[in-house]
Order: C-alpha cells, then sequence, then structure tokens
C-alpha cells in the first residue's frame, strides 16, 4: 500500500506565496520522477512542474520563474515553492510519484495524491 499526501494548500492574495509538501509513503522500493499537476474547473489536469531523482526539473512556461520544484530523497518527499502567485493558479494540485513497490519492473506504476486546493483571491 502506498499514500501519497499533501499539505500546504489555502487562500493567497495575488502576489503571494505558498509551498505545498507531498510525502510517499508504504511500501516503496524507489521512487523515480516526481511531480505536481493542477486542474482548475472545467479544465483539464496539467503538468505543473516534475523533478528527477537526480535533481532534473521541468515547469510548465506559465509558472516558470515563479514556481520551484524540489525533493528530498531520503524523505519521500516533495515539494513546490510557489511565488507571485496568479489568480490564473487557482486549481487543485495533486502530487504525482512514478515509483515501485518492488525490485519486480512490474510493480512500478503512478500513484497520486488526494489533491489541496490553491485559491489566489484578493
Amino acid at each position: 500500500q502506498v499514500r501519497l499526501v499533501e499539505s500546504g494548500g489555502n487562500l493567497v492574495q495575488p502576489g503571494g506565496s505558498l509551498r505545498l509538501s507531498c510525502a510517499a509513503s508504504g511500501s516503496i522500493y524507489i521512487i523515480y520522477a516526481m511531480g505536481w499537476y493542477r486542474q482548475a474547473p472545467g479544465h483539464q489536469r496539467e503538468l505543473v512542474a516534475a523533478i528527477t531523482p537526480g535533481g532534473s526539473t521541468n515547469y510548465a512556461d506559465s509558472v516558470k520563474g515563479r514556481f520551484t520544484i524540489s525533493r528530498d530523497n531520503a524523505q519521500n518527499t516533495v515539494y513546490l515553492q510557489m511565488n507571485s502567485l496568479k489568480p490564473e493558479d487557482t486549481a487543485v494540485y495533486y502530487c504525482n510519484a512514478d515509483l515501485s513497490s518492488s525490485s519486480d519492473y512490474r510493480r512500478r506504476k503512478d500513484y497520486w495524491g488526494q489533491g489541496t486546493q490553491v485559491t489566489v483571491s484578493s
């Protein structure tokens, strides 16, 4: 059993900052990429940022220069520092982890957190 638990979502004013956290727990053998996605009402879920175990990152164009993804491999945790927030950043943010629960490659799959609400509004 693997769980991803997000925290840090909140209501914030435009220009403000938030830091999201996501901790993976349970039967984990190895975690490959981790990332953050978001879904706003009436929109498809989209990739916000992703990070490899070695620290390579990629970002959606809309958040480059404002958001920073990082991870603590020892703690199986990924973070998203969000600065200069805009109303269009309002969405439910989901944590994602590509991981395996054993050395058997067939155990590798994507896991998702339950989501955390970020609302940017004055």
